[in-house]
């Protein structure tokens, strides 16, 4: 492996230190955006039952609010319960604003790796492209400095296309992972509202 680093000349090391925090941000995302972490089963049923039996208090909305992004969004629609259903609604998508940019984090990150490593790569490729043409001279190639110019140029498209294709999956998955979590999300808290003002008029 230190072989090929060094084959690939200086470039390799901007792709590799992409290529470490690209797989910083996919660990990081796949341990986070996890459905039981950001819609635990059986929350809202849970919140609904609470609100029910009138056992609101500071510490439950807390405590719920520390749970998930969903317990967040929940919990600002039990802090205005007693409001009118547009003012909880509009707490309630002010607080789901935030839980999406919290989930959303590290995405454009991963999205610009994803889209930089091939042009990295093709930069390492302009390099020994360059070397290659400066192995040139009046008494013919030096055959050692082509053959690097050649390995820098090879290996650095190489490197760079390797680390953009998992990465745009990665950051793909991750996208529509987060759209699906912010749909569910409003679904539950537009049935949240519901039932709280359909129990009030009746």
């Amino acid at each position: 492996m230190l072989s090929i680093i060094q084959a690939a000349g200086w470039p390799i090391w901007l792709l590799l230190i992409a290529s470490i925090i690209a797989l910083a941000l996919i660990i990081e995302r796949i341990m986070y955006l996890r459905s039981a972490k950001v819609l635990p089963r059986n929350l809202l049923t849970e919140v609904v039952r609470v609100y029910h039996n009138g056992k609101i208090n500071n510490e439950v909305v807390e405590k719920l609010e520390q749970n998930s992004p969903l317990g967040r969004v929940l919990a600002a629609g039990l802090r205005n319960v007693d409001a009118p259903r547009e003012v909880m609604k509009e707490s309630i998508e002010e607080s789901g604003r935030g839980a999406a940019h919290e989930l959303e984090r590290f995405l454009t990150t991963l999205g610009t790796i994803a889209t930089l490593a091939p042009l990295m790569g093709l930069f390492g490729t302009v390099v020994g492209m360059i070397e290659i043409f400066g192995a040139q001279n009046a008494t013919g190639t030096n055959p050692a400095q082509l053959a690097h110019g050649i390995s820098v140029a090879l290996y650095n498209t190489g490197f760079g296309l390797a680390i953009a294709m998992p990465t745009l999956v990665f950051y793909r998955h991750f996208r529509a992972l987060v759209d699906s979590f912010i749909v569910d999300m409003e679904q539950q808290a537009v049935k949240f509202v519901d039932i709280v003002h359909g129990a009030r008029k009746s």
